[in-house]
């Protein structure tokens, strides 16, 4: 009898996923293929260089450097963010549109305290032909001076070591 019950369950459960799988006769129509154009007259941003390379820096010392660019399209340049790929790097970018044929400049401050060598990336994004740019700063900072102090002097008195 169990057998016959199951048997029963199955065939049911199997007409209902049958059923649900039937083509209606609702017609779907597909939409549109949406066509994107290139705007000819897009701004382009033009940076003097991508990547600075600081060298050698000290410990807290500057790591400040200001990338300039200029807005060599037919259309205002509009910077939307500038992300930098880690914490220790901050860039600041114009937030007013840089009108064609305008220079400006974007500042990338990286932390100098944090010893060693570096290769940090900033993704500027705006509505320029090339939506993402990305430039890079790199460098080596130098270890922070260890100063030397020394323990207290611990002497027995009446021992050879003790000062006189």
């Amino acid at each position: 009898m169990k057998k016959l019950f199951l048997i029963a369950c199955a065939l049911f459960v199997n007409s209902l996923v049958v059923k649900g799988q039937t083509p209606s006769s609702t017609t779907i129509t597909p939409a549109p293929a949406t066509i994107t154009a290139t705007n000819p007259n897009a701004p382009e941003i033009t940076f003097d260089k991508d990547i600075h390379d600081f060298g050698t820096i000290e410990n807290g010392g500057d790591g400040t450097y200001e990338f300039r660019f200029k807005n060599t399209g037919k259309e205002p340049l509009i910077i939307s963010s500038a992300k930098a790929s880690c914490g220790c790097t901050v860039p600041t970018w114009p937030k007013e549109p840089i009108l064609v044929g305008k220079l400006s400049t974007i500042k990338v401050m990286y932390d100098t305290k944090r010893t060693g060598s570096f290769t940090k990336q900033v993704t500027i994004t705006s509505n320029a032909k090339t939506a993402n740019k990305i430039i890079t700063i790199k460098g080596v900072v130098k270890a922070a001076p260890v100063e030397e102090t020394f323990p207290a002097k611990k002497t027995n008195p009446g021992s050879p070591f003790e000062n006189k």
